[in-house]
């Protein structure tokens, strides 16, 4: 059938490729070397089936198979828990203060992202392990608007 300095060129070039264009180039072998066959393809090349069919199917109706790269990596905190950014401006709007210059549109907080923390598990009734960590807190304060006041150390 195939040479083994063939199939080698083959992998070498899908592995250069990703996405639409190696699911097209995947096909185009499997319909060049392997009569169209998935199955066979995979067996050959050690390439997975599932895409190469896709990449068949995408061939035949014309119709790309869409990729949904949004769907992968982790969910914010606030997509996990969708009370907590209401919770959080509960707890810290009464504390937040304006910045007194008005250079900037941000609020700044006098307490910690731990004390918020503490504060969610002892006021809104959140699990210890439901929760974020302090970092991540902080950076939901962020991203809502509030700025954590790093506390001035006095000079000696």
């Amino acid at each position: 059938m195939l040479t083994e300095q063939v199939k080698a060129t083959l992998k070498d070039a899908a592995h250069k490729l990703t996405g639409e264009k190696k699911r097209a180039f995947t096909a185009q072998v499997a319909l060049d070397y392997f009569d169209g066959s998935a199955r066979k393809t995979e067996r050959a090349l050690g390439w997975d089936r599932v895409s190469i069919q896709r990449g068949l199917d995408s061939l035949m109706t014309g119709v790309p198979y869409p990729d949904n790269y949004q769907a992968r990596g982790r969910k914010k905190t606030e997509a996990l828990l969708p009370h907590l950014e209401q919770d959080i401006r509960e707890l810290v709007d009464g504390e937040a203060q304006t910045d007194p210059k008005f250079q900037t549109s941000f609020r700044y907080l006098k307490v910690s992202a731990q004390a918020v923390r503490d504060k969610l598990i002892v006021e809104k009734g959140y699990e210890d392990e439901a929760l974020p960590c302090r970092q991540t807190l902080g950076d939901i304060l962020n991203r809502l608007g509030y700025r954590l006041r790093k506390p001035s150390r006095s000079s000696p």
